[in-house]
């Protein structure tokens, strides 16, 4: 197996495949609206208008960016939306389920690429991931079952000990909850571990939820982002080692800020390949004919750090496999 790349089945479609499209319109202004939840302007903006440039789209030439962040308050989102729709966008990139809804809700007509977003079908997007219909296509975090048995088999790595399992989330915020407890449950009977779904509403919920985990002697968490939480993972990575729970999340982020480890999707492929999408649909393509993709490029990070300081030792052969180790 690659290190760096985990191919976890194939995707349903990808939009590599010619298709008919008119070439950029000389002299013309392309207008893009992007739409975040995280505050300030965070790491996968840059590397959209990096892929966008690569792409012969140029702010100031014929390009024209506007950026949209809800400050990691998620009840902002319709009200951006709604201002990229009055700006008369050409199209929106809207990154996250949250934002994607946002969005869905402001347009029926402005073409939506989502990026890094729930299960579009569950969450009633689209009718169907081949051939999604209506203004909305990109690119999903969703992953296969595997990936849920994968991060409990690597809580069993570096905790033997492990047996009780908490799911941290917030349910509400997240399409596709049912299926993700369901795995997760399957996962743990054959590995002869126990889930416990912990839920939290908002950050002023998680020192409690912690509190509840320790005393219950929870071996493991595997933490499930959602937008609500998202500005708050360094609060979440330090409780975890406070109260001395191994955690595994599904993004680099969490880890780089404290927490044990991290497998999940690439964020910044998935960003990357979203500004293929807007080429596209610039050229003429139209969204409901762009199949979604869902991840085909996955991470492993360790925090040796947090590790260290959980007294835990990590195996050599995850050291070797993992694609970022922090010291």
């Amino acid at each position: 197996m690659n290190r760096r790349t985990f191919l976890c089945g194939l995707t349903l479609g990808t939009i590599s495949a010619p298709l008919a499209a008119e070439p950029q319109q000389a002299g013309r202004v392309y207008r893009v609206g992007i739409l975040f939840q995280v505050a300030g302007r965070p790491i996968y903006l840059q590397v959209v208008l990096q892929a966008l440039r690569e792409l012969r789209y140029v702010e100031g030439q014929n390009l024209a960016i506007e950026f949209r962040s809800a400050e990691g308050r998620v009840e902002r989102l319709p009200d951006l939306a709604a201002e990229l729709v009055g700006l008369r966008v050409d199209v929106i990139i809207a990154a996250g389920t949250a934002g994607t809804r946002a969005a869905k809700s402001a347009t029926a007509t402005i073409p939506i690429v989502m990026a890094a977003a729930g299960d579009p079908v569950l969450a009633g997007f689209v009718q169907s991931m081949a051939r999604p219909g209506g203004n909305i296509t990109g690119l999903t975090s969703d992953v296969t079952p595997e990936t849920w048995s994968k991060r409990l088999q690597l809580l069993a790595e570096v905790a033997p000990g492990a047996t009780r399992i908490a799911l941290l989330w917030n349910r509400r915020a997240l399409s596709g909850s049912e299926f993700i407890l369901d795995q997760m449950n399957d996962a743990a009977t054959k590995m002869k571990m126990t889930v416990r779904s912990v839920e939290v509403r908002g950050p002023d919920d998680l020192a409690a939820a912690f509190a509840s985990m320790a005393r219950e002697r929870i071996g493991g968490i595997v933490f499930v982002t959602s937008a609500d939480l998202f500005g708050h993972l360094r609060q979440i990575a330090e409780l975890a080692v406070e109260h001395r729970i191994p955690m595994v999340s599904l993004y680099r982020e969490v880890t780089v800020v404290g927490s044990l480890l991290s497998y999940g999707p690439d964020l910044s492929h998935i960003f990357r390949r979203s500004a293929t999408y807007v080429d596209r649909i610039l050229r003429g393509a139209k969204p409901g004919d762009l199949a979604i993709e869902q991840p085909t490029k996955f991470e492993l990070v360790i925090n040796v750090k947090t590790a260290k300081a959980l007294g835990l030792t990590i195996p050599p052969s995850l050291l070797l496999w993992a694609d970022q180790v922090i010291e």
